[in-house]
């Protein structure tokens, strides 16, 4: 979605409506697209494990040019003209995110360890929009690339956030015979995974959804960023996409059908 100029606008001017309005908005943000295609054109092929791609040092070198660098100021720059006072990051400023390494086998892939909100909480004060690349770091000034899902829910525990919007290319989580879920427990969620139904990309944003649940977060959705004012619905608790709330709340887990 952030490939598209039409798309990464809509999108900007949807969340910077909402900054505007008074609601504390955090933006961390991938770029897949952008980086697959950059390391094509430098011959260096893109290979994944669990939708997580394996980071080796030339990788790593084209995360931090592309993710913290052209995407995340392409993404401000959309911000800016629409009035929004937002300030691109990465994990590596101030320690925002710190990250361990995940394993050999994925390279310098790294698992976020904790988020520091001081940092956050002083632009949200001053009404700023941060804007963070999945870009973490540790004490020895070392870079890792970070699952932006992960890095999502890491930051927004540390900020004890109401809410968390996974925006993805897809209607929502989808199960077997194609069907998308619009509420989800955590047991299933859990199924979903075990039984292969969730895959990739989908898994990874279920494995974080499960993450973020036990960390406190109240709610969290799993919603299609193409769909025309994606942000003011959910704000505003209306039906759209998957949603997973902590389980005191949590209803039965509902299938919806597409036609």
């Amino acid at each position: 979605m952030l490939d598209a100029p039409e798309t990464r606008q809509r999108l900007a001017a949807e969340i910077a409506s909402a900054s505007e309005q008074g609601v504390d908005v955090v933006v961390v943000h991938g770029g897949g697209k952008q980086m697959t295609r950059y390391l094509e054109s430098h011959g260096i092929e893109s290979r994944f494990v669990n939708g997580l791609r394996v980071t080796t040092p030339e990788v790593l070198d084209a995360v931090v040019k592309v993710l913290a660098g052209s995407v995340n100021r392409e993404l401000v720059s959309a911000f800016i003209a629409c009035g929004a006072r937002a300030v691109g990051l990465s994990g590596m400023d101030a320690l925002l995110t710190e990250a361990r390494q995940m394993s050999p086998e994925l390279g310098w892939v790294g698992k976020p360890v904790q988020s520091d909100a001081n940092l956050l909480n002083v632009l949200l004060a001053e009404r700023y929009l941060p804007v963070i690349a999945c870009l973490a770091g540790d004490r020895h000034g070392q870079f890792f690339n970070v699952n932006a899902d992960q890095m999502a829910v890491s930051v927004a525990g540390a900020l004890r956030a109401h809410k968390l919007l996974f925006l993805t290319d897809v209607d929502g989580v989808r199960g077997e015979n194609n069907v998308v879920y619009s509420t989800l427990n955590l047991d299933q969620c859990e199924h979903l995974i075990a039984a292969g139904l969730a895959t990739g990309g989908m898994r990874a944003k279920l494995e974080s959804a499960l993450e973020a649940i036990q960390a406190g977060i109240a709610e969290v959705i799993i919603a299609p960023g193409a769909t025309p004012g994606v942000v003011g619905k959910f704000l505003a608790g209306d039906a759209i996409g998957t949603r997973l709330v902590a389980p005191a709340a949590m209803p039965k887990a509902v299938e919806v059908r597409n036609a």
